[in-house]
C-alpha cells in the first residue's frame, strides 16, 4: 500500500482527494492546520468505511509543526511515498498591484510558496525511502505568466497580485525540484485543478469539486514513464505543451 500526505486536506479539494486516494487503497495522512477540524474529517471518512487515514496536525507555516507531522508519519508508515502540497490561502480580495498591502502578500507567500519548500525540504528523506516517490504541487492558471499575458484567455480580467504571484514562484521552484531530483526516480509537477467552486470563489467555479479533485488524482501518483517537471491543466488540454513559467 502507497501512501501519501495532502496538506490543507480537511476540507474541500483536499479533502475529495484524500477520499478518492482511500477509495484506490492508498493510506492517507490528512493534513489539517486545525486539529479540530481535521479530526472531523477524518471522522467523517472512517463513517463510511474508508478507514487507511491518519490525522497530522500541520502548519505549513510553522517549522516545529512539520517537524511534529514528519515524526508522525515516520512513526506510522516508516517512508512517505506522495507527497500533495495543496495547502494555500487567497489572501482577500483586494488585490490590485497598487494598493495590495505587502503583509498581505508576506503573508500569502508563506503559505502558499515558502510554506510548501518547508514541507517539501522537511519531507525529503522520508521520501527517498520509497522506490517511487512523487510530489504533487497544486498550482493555479493565476499563476502562468503565459496564460495571464493572453488576451484570449477566457480569465484574462481576473488578476491577483499576491496569490497569483505565490503560484508562479510556486511554479519555478518545482521546475528547478524537478530536475534536481529527476535521477532519484521522483517525479515532481505543478497540477491546475481548473476554476473550482469552492470557499476561494464563492463556489462559482464550473468544476465540481469531485470533478477536479478526480483530475488531481489522475495526475500525482505518475507511472516511471510519467511526466516530470510539467504543468497540467483541467482547463487546457494542450497545457502540458504549453510552457507556463
Amino acid at each position: 500500500m502507497r501512501s501519501v500526505l495532502i496538506t490543507g486536506a480537511n476540507k474541500s479539494l483536499g479533502f475529495e482527494l484524500a477520499r478518492i486516494m482511500l477509495k484506490n487503497d492508498y493510506y492517507v495522512f490528512l493534513g489539517s492546520r486545525s486539529k479540530e477540524r481535521g479530526a472531523e474529517a477524518v471522522e467523517t471518512l472512517k463513517s463510511e468505511g474508508l478507514d487507511q487515514v491518519a490525522l497530522v496536525q500541520l502548519d505549513v507555516t510553522d517549522l516545529n509543526s512539520i517537524k511534529t507531522a514528519v515524526k508522525t508519519v515516520s512513526e506510522k508508515f516508516g517512508k512517505l511515498d506522495i507527497l500533495v502540497n495543496n495547502a494555500g490561502i487567497l489572501g482577500g480580495y483586494d488585490q490590485k498591484a497598487v494598493s495590495v498591502k505587502p503583509e498581505t502578500m508576506q503573508e500569502v507567500f508563506d503559505t502558499n510558496f515558502f510554506g510548501v519548500i518547508n514541507v517539501t525540504q522537511a519531507f525529503l528523506e522520508l521520501l527517498r525511502k520509497s522506490d517511487q516517490p512523487r510530489i504533487g504541487n497544486i498550482t493555479s492558471g493565476l499563476g502562468s505568466l503565459t496564460l495571464q499575458a493572453d488576451p484570449n484567455w477566457e480569465h484574462n480580467e481576473v488578476k491577483t497580485a499576491a496569490y497569483g504571484p505565490s503560484k508562479s514562484a510556486l511554479n519555478a521552484y518545482s521546475i528547478v525540484l524537478a530536475y534536481e531530483l529527476k535521477d532519484e526516480n521522483f517525479k515532481v509537477n505543478v497540477i491546475d485543478p481548473g476554476y473550482t467552486a469552492t470557499d476561494f470563489n464563492n463556489h462559482g467555479g464550473p468544476f465540481s469539486v469531485e470533478e477536479s479533485a478526480h483530475f488531481l488524482f489522475e495526475h500525482i501518483d505518475l507511472p516511471e514513464d510519467g511526466a516530470n517537471g510539467t504543468y497540467f491543466s483541467h482547463e487546457i488540454e494542450e497545457a502540458p505543451h504549453i510552457s507556463p513559467w
